[in-house]
């Protein structure tokens, strides 16, 4: 009898160990990547590779995000255009979900296109992503969006049409999902400034001009806070950062206040451009987020990202030198680090 107890007791302490030591496996495939934000440096997926997400846009679907991009990894065949797609729960730790988009040059374009910025919407009615992005030629003559829709937010999106916006030029676009839903399009119409405009109701055009913000800026990026609309755009450089700079209104509409510079003048934002502004609304805080790229046109595929949290409040934006934070999803809480 004692023998028997003896293997039995054997047997379930075999049991506990081995769910204990699958549970701890289980535990190290899901521990995050990191646990604070690192602006400036390499930023790896959850499969250690850098992350591609370019010049790209976020929405938030239930409790995860989207951040699509472009792609310029190495390896690529170019001949085609790329935009990748990446999930998280916490904005910090990235899951690769694939390239979204593999295309080559719609209708008459010629093979050295250009396909830059893309942004996605999810339109609840048509239960569709529509994706815009800034299409052109290599002379950046055309100055037109494009767009492809696709039923996933991870699934291969099929191109629809390009065109101008309103009939104006559109180069750099941005994106805002104001807090009733109203989704816009930012973009920039190099004769005139940049314009802000409402999308219609099914995302598949651009339907109503809501302001002319008559400065040439592009990398155009906005928040609606405390009641305050905020903008950013960065000048006219090509890929040289500069001074990016921001203005107020109390509504899309305006009036706009004068723009003033987001950063001291000499670190030109820190190396980087604007390209979206991210409120994280928590339990008891909001906290907008500065989503810039650090371009790197000679190893696009080591261009990095400069995300901070911003300084921001009764018509004052600032963004602080990038140092590693910490953001609670939760209760939307920044701590700057060091």
């Amino acid at each position: 009898m004692k023998s028997v107890n003896y293997l039995l007791f054997i047997w379930i302490i075999g049991i506990i160990l081995s769910d204990a030591c699958e549970a701890k496996a289980q535990s190290s495939i899901n521990q995050p990547v990191s646990d604070r934000f690192k602006p400036g440096e390499t930023w790896p997926d959850s499969n250690g590779n850098h992350i591609q997400a370019h010049g790209g846009g976020i929405i938030k679907i239930k409790k995860s995000y989207f951040w699509y991009g472009e792609q310029r990894g190495n390896g690529l065949d170019p001949k085609y255009r790329y935009v990748s797609c990446y999930s998280s729960k916490d904005l910090l730790n990235w899951k690769f979900r694939g390239n979204v988009v593999k295309m080559l040059p719609p209708d008459s374009l010629s093979s050295n296109w250009v396909l830059e910025r893309p942004k996605v919407f999810y339109n609840a009615a048509t239960k569709k992503y529509v994706m815009y992005s800034h299409v052109d030629d290599r002379n950046y003559k055309v100055a037109q969006v494009g767009i492809a829709t696709c039923d996933t937010p991870d699934g291969t999106f099929k191109f629809v049409r390009r065109f101008r916006p309103l009939g104006h030029e559109s180069r750099d676009i941005g994106q805002f999902i104001d807090d009733d839903g109203t989704a816009y399009l930012v973009f920039e119409d190099r004769p005139f400034g940049f314009r802000i405009a409402r999308l219609s109701d099914d995302y598949m055009d651009v339907e109503k001009e809501m302001t002319l913000v008559k400065a040439h800026m592009e990398g155009g990026a906005i928040v609606h806070y405390n009641g305050l609309y905020y903008s950013i755009g960065s000048a006219l450089t090509g890929w040289n950062a500069n001074p990016n700079k921001y203005s107020t209104a109390p509504s899309l509409e305006g009036p706009w206040s004068d723009f003033k510079d987001i950063a001291p003048v000499k670190t030109n934002t820190y190396g980087s451009q604007s390209t979206m502004l991210i409120k994280v609304v928590g339990s008891k805080k909001s906290t907008v987020i500065f989503m810039g790229d650090i371009w790197k046109p000679k190893t696009q595929y080591d261009s990095r990202y400069i995300w901070m949290p911003l300084e921001i409040g009764d018509g004052k934006l600032w963004l602080p030198e990038p140092r590693p934070w910490k953001l609670n999803i939760k209760t939307g809480e920044a701590t700057i680090l060091f």
